[in-house]
């Protein structure tokens, strides 16, 4: 198990602190419950398996057909009982999730009623302490696809994320079933009833999961239908393989913090069908650490070496010098079917639809613009020497599809004679082309992809990948990932497809690709996210598009959402982005506070460095936050895109400090009638919303101190004001669509009575908080604190804008932390420092009484041979 970097440096200092803070309290109780659960689980798991049986729900058996279809209706009634047996049911511990009088009860709350006769529950008790319940179906006919209602859902607030392309999800929010779209991959509900705020669980707002899985040939997404009803749609992708009986097809999880239960609800899946790892449990490539540039929007498939080279020296000219690159499309052999290879239908169809011949890979070496000229045998390796040697890029990754090129691998090529590679013509799905018409008219949907047979597809990425590692390429973007589970005719169907790609993938990439070099793209369906155990990158959201207007407020929101669901696999990448362009800042706080890779895709000589040196350190490096950003808790089931009314705010951790993104992304959004992006009308110039210190979720972890109250010292990235908050204070923000603005929330530390700091790192950055990788605070116990200014009213004041001096100019505490980077250096303070201090010296510094801003300057990158500089403050 890989550890998170972030925290580890850390342990001592929060383990000390883990009784003392609240919400570390309540963690350590739920630890300590687990054994207390086990015990108590399988006391009742007799009567829990019976209970659940007593209602037309069967557990898993060698044929559960047949257990659930022999009860009738009539059967189902209970017989009268004694006293002393009610007795003993009343003071029985129940599920916390589980199906009661044909109803999903979830804490006591029902979120389900009318569950069907037919579907099955089992304990998910069997995968882990967490506490859950698996849901499947039966049904009379062996089929390939399955439709079955779970349920009427009312009277909730969900949010989805499903694909509104074959490729692609994104966010949909509503509370009813009929609001719940085709595709749907992830569900999270949140009962109207409870309070965020109230500390008991029987009154707290419960949340609950919805996981559909893959079930041996089967894969499983959710849907509503115009009855209200949650519909859980079952398909094979190919018509000989059918089934009857499910038992395992959706885990169903409940807690009352939205993103622990996520979490345990995917490691219990994880437990289950030991098909894939979580984020935490991979291996991250070194790029996500560094400021990368991507070739695509600047070049698209144009791109040469030369293209490379002059993209590189543009971006180092500006001090903002890139450290890796991705090679996208462009750069592979690939070439159109021969014209006698066309068939007649084939070649109408292209010229009803006037489409150009669908490329397919002729050969798993570059092509000729990647060769150069006096020696065409070094191949791509020459571009590999001079971006390293010449350009100092620590890593370079190229491009390709999971099937070679878009068209695939072309059968009856010499070269690639031994992938035995064969024209398919895709199968999508029902719901993708509901969402997505234009699929029948898609290229690949046309004139079929060149697939090679998944019995020599380790061949081929072996082959492939290996030609790229002796080059010196680092790494792998592998795009167009779900097009497998439309190609899964006639070999077992698409989950076992697309199962035997990627173990053939993972296994490559572990061989030749030592860094784990490897980002998956265009691949949010289920059938690859539950049998990834090697694919630590995910990008998260349909493209940037720079020519679309449309898309920004999109992209953003998508982004976020998605996260929530696919961070849970892999670290979500929120794409490149154009540095020079309207929306620039927009995106580029967006990415510096997404936690994954940072990279650009300018066209040589179209940048804008200013926005770039908000993101990138001189040396190439980022300050990445620790985990994937996403919409705090209350911005969960709000739609910051479609309701008029609602900003978006994004948080993410560094080790000392939180981060928060406010975002306008009203104005647009995927129209489900139109089924493409559109504009909608807004109903206010600007939108206002409020930011509180609590908005970062895991922001108690941030602090030092056992006795930390919860008050919070907040600094405005785009106006420089310094703002304290206590516990549960909030402050308004008022944004235009596009509009953007960055807090950094750090806990305030009381050194002494009238003296409380906290630092914010590099406050030019936009994660400025990243920029602190050391932090020790040290009080003087012997410090003479008697001579305060008359004006200091207690402890509370130090919140309401009111500063002291001590007077004696005795020394009462000091602040020492580790920086990297350089920069505007900044910190909360509530009195005025004795003295700054970088390394042994003594250094200038500003401080503005009416807010505690105390800023100095950090004129360059620390010495050679050292990371960080050391920055002391004195009181």
């Amino acid at each position: 198990m890989v550890s998170n970097p972030c925290y580890s440096s850390r342990l001592v200092a929060i383990n000390r602190s883990l009784f003392f803070i609240y919400p570390h309290l309540k963690y350590n109780q739920r630890r300590s419950l687990q054994c207390c659960r086990k015990f108590s689980n399988q006391k009742f798991q007799k009567r829990f398996n019976s209970g659940i049986s007593s209602v037309g729900v069967s557990r898993v058996s060698p044929n559960p057909a047949l257990s659930v279809l022999s009860f009738k209706r009539s059967d189902l009634k209970s017989p009268l009982k004694k006293p002393e047996e009610e007795e003993e049911e009343r003071m029985t511990i129940k599920p916390a999730v589980r199906i009661a009088e044909r109803n999903l009860i979830v804490k006591n709350r029902t979120i389900l009623t009318g569950v069907p006769d037919n579907v099955i529950a089992t304990s998910g008790t069997a995968s882990g302490p967490v506490e859950g319940v698996f849901l499947g179906a039966v049904f009379d006919e062996e089929n390939s696809r399955h439709v079955v209602p779970l349920g009427t859902l009312r009277d909730v607030r969900f949010m989805s994320c499903f694909r509104f392309k074959l490729w692609w999800m994104a966010q949909k929010m509503g509370d009813q079933g009929k609001d719940i779209p085709l595709e749907t991959q992830f569900l999270l509900v949140e009962t109207k009833e409870g309070s965020h705020l109230d500390s008991t669980e029987e009154n707290q707002v419960v949340y609950t999961v919805f996981l559909p899985l893959i079930e041996g040939s089967f894969r499983a997404v959710l849907q509503g239908n115009q009855n209200d009803q949650l519909e859980l749609c079952l398909e094979s992708g190919d018509a000989d393989t059918k089934a009857s009986s499910f038992t395992h097809s959706v885990f169903i999880h409940a807690g009352t913090d939205p993103f622990n239960t996520i979490t345990e609800a995917i490691k219990a899946v994880k437990l289950h069908l030991k098909t894939f790892r979580q984020r935490h449990e991979k291996k991250l490539p070194g790029i996500v650490d560094y400021f990368g540039w991507c070739t695509w929007d600047a070049f698209y498939q144009d791109v040469t070496q030369g293209g490379v080279e002059s993209g590189l020296e543009s971006l180092a000219s500006g001090g903002t010098p890139p450290k890796f690159v991705i090679i996208d499309d462009g750069w592979q052999s690939v070439g159109g079917d021969p014209p006698e290879e066309e068939t007649s239908s084939s070649s109408a169809d292209q010229t009803e639809t006037k489409q150009q011949p669908l490329l397919r890979l002729t050969g798993i070496k570059e092509n000729e613009k990647f060769q150069k000229k006096d020696d065409p045998k070094l191949g791509i390796k020459n571009i590999v020497n001079v971006a390293k040697e010449k350009h100092g890029l620590r890593y370079v990754y190229v491009w390709h599809a999971i099937t070679g090129y878009w068209g695939g691998v072309r059968p009856g090529v010499e070269e690639m004679e031994g992938y035995g590679s064969k024209i398919r013509y895709p199968m999508v799905s029902k719901g993708v082309v509901h969402n997505e018409p234009g699929w029948k008219t898609d290229a690949i949907a046309v004139q079929g992809l060149g697939l090679v047979n998944p019995k020599n597809v380790y061949k081929f990425y072996n082959e492939l990948h290996s030609y790229l590692a002796a080059a010196g390429i680092d790494g792998v973007k592998v795009d167009v990932q779900c097009i497998l589970e439309t190609l899964g005719a006639g070999l077992g169907g698409r989950v076992e497809l697309t199962r035997q790609y990627h173990q053939a993938l993972d296994a490559s990439v572990g061989r030749n690709f030592p860094d784990n070099g490897i980002i998956a793209c265009m691949s949010h369906n289920t059938d690859a996210l539950y049998c990834s155990k090697q694919t630590a990158v995910v990008r998260a959201s349909d493209d940037f598009y720079p020519r679309d207007p449309v898309s920004h407020t999109i992209h953003i929101a998508a982004v976020a959402y998605n996260s929530v669901f696919l961070g849970e696999f892999m670290l979500p990448d929120w794409d490149m982005f154009h540095s020079l362009h309207p929306a620039a800042e927009y995106h580029a706080s967006a990415r510096a506070i997404s936690g994954g890779p940072i990279y650009v895709s300018d066209a040589p000589g179209k940048h804008n460095f200013e926005v770039l040196k908000k993101l990138v350190l001189s040396d190439g490096s980022i300050l990445r936050a620790c985990l994937p950003g996403r919409p705090t808790r209350d911005c969960l089931f709000t739609d910051p895109a479609r309701d008029g009314v609602s900003l978006l705010k994004i948080w993410n951790m560094n080790k000392y400090t939180g981060v928060l993104g406010v975002y306008n992304c009203q104005g647009a959004a995927w129209n489900s009638a139109a089924r493409q992006n559109t504009f909608h009308q807004t109903n206010t110039e600007s939108i206002t919303g409020h930011v509180k210190g609590r908005d970062v979720h895991h922001i108690a972890e941030a602090s030092l101190d056992p006795g930390w109250m919860g008050d919070c010292a907040v600094y405005c990235h785009q106006t420089g004001e310094l703002i304290t908050l206590p516990l549960d204070a909030s402050m308004p923000v008022s944004l235009k669509v596009l509009e953007h603005e960055i807090f950094t929330v750090t806990p305030i530390k009381v050194l002494a009575p009238g003296f409380s700091v906290a630092p914010f790192g590099l406050i030019n950055m936009y994660n400025s908080g990243g920029a602190i990788e050391g932090l020790k605070y040290e009080v003087n116990n012997g410090a003479n604190l008697s001579e305060l200014d008359v004006g200091y009213g207690g402890e509370s004041s130090d919140l309401g804008g009111l500063k002291v001096e001590n007077c004696s100019n005795e020394l009462v505490g000091k602040v020492s932390m580790e920086i990297k980077g350089c920069g505007t250096f900044g910190s909360y303070s509530s009195a005025k420092p004795r003295k700054c201090t970088v390394g042994s010296k003594d250094v200038e510094f500003e401080y503005e009484p009416s807010t505690g801003l105390v800023k100095l300057s950090l004129e360059k990158l620390p010495e050679e041979g050292q990371k960080v500089h050391v920055v002391e403050v004195e009181l």
